[in-house]
C-alpha cells in the first residue's frame, strides 16, 4: 500500500516551533495549495488548505527560515489522529513531513534555502521561481484541434 504526498504551497502564518518533553522540536503549519482551475461561481482561484506537521530538523528549519506567505514544498505521509475534545471525539487528518524545502519567500530579497531533514548539507541558495496565473492554464487549450474522421480511427 502507498501513502505518499507531495504539496507545494503557501504558509498560511509564522511557524511557532514547540518541543516535546524529551526536546524533539515539532510545528504544525497550513499550507494553501491552489487548485488548478479557477471557482466556477466567482471566477477566482481557489486553494486547499492542507494541515500538516514537521518533527526534529524539519521543524527548526522552517522556524528558522519560513515565514507567513513563503512557498514551501513538502513530501510527506497522510496521518490520522483523534483525541477527546471537549464536545466529543475530535477526529485530526494531516500530512506528516517528510522531507521539507524552502522554494520560495514572501520577502523576494531573502534568498532560498534547501535542506533535507535526514542529511547535514549546509544551507545553498535557489534560484526563485516566477509564475502568473496563465501559467496554470490547461496545457491542452492553445492545442489546434485535429480533424479526424471516424473511419480514421482504429477502433469505433
Amino acid at each position: 500500500m502507498i501513502n505518499k504526498v507531495v504539496l507545494v504551497g503557501r504558509l498560511t502564518k509564522d511557524i511557532e516551533l514547540r518541543k516535546t518533553n524529551s526536546n524533539i522540536s515539532t510545528c504544525t503549519f497550513t499550507l494553501a495549495c491552489n487548485r488548478r482551475f479557477a471557482n466556477a461561481q466567482n471566477g477566482g482561484p481557489t486553494a486547499d488548505f492542507i494541515n500538516c506537521v514537521a518533527w526534529r530538523q524539519s521543524a527548526d528549519f522552517l522556524a528558522q527560515y519560513a515565514s507567513k506567505g513563503s512557498i514551501v514544498g513538502v513530501e510527506g505521509r497522510i496521518t490520522t489522529r483523534n483525541y477527546d475534545g471537549p464536545n466529543g471525539k475530535v477526529y485530526v487528518t494531516e500530512v506528516t513531513c517528510d522531507n521539507v524545502q524552502l522554494i520560495g519567500s514572501s520577502n523576494r530579497t531573502a534568498p532560498v534555502q534547501n535542506v533535507a531533514p535526514s542529511s547535514n548539507q549546509t544551507f545553498t541558495p535557489s534560484n526563485e521561481a516566477s509564475y502568473s496565473e496563465n501559467d496554470f492554464e490547461d496545457e491542452f487549450s492553445n492545442t489546434p484541434s485535429l480533424d479526424i474522421s471516424s473511419d480514421d480511427l482504429p477502433f469505433y
